[in-house]
């Protein structure tokens, strides 16, 4: 089992916490607003799909209240 980690490039690991971070904070804010709004398309798009927060950055510059 350890052998199979030995070749991974540890330096991905702070980028890997950054984006899961980045993706978190972005979806909760367009969750929040979508939920706001009653647009359950857009709520059941972003709670769906991981999009490293491209989706719901979309939906926060698309429908400004």
């Amino acid at each position: 089992m350890e052998e199979a980690f030995q070749d991974f490039p540890v330096f991905l690991i702070p980028l890997f916490v950054f984006l899961s971070i980045w993706e978190s904070i972005w979806k909760a804010i367009a969750l929040y607003r979508a939920g706001g709004n009653k647009d359950l398309a857009w709520f059941i798009l972003i709670f769906i799909f991981n999009t490293v927060g491209i989706l719901p950055i979309v939906y926060i510059l698309t429908h400004k209240d």
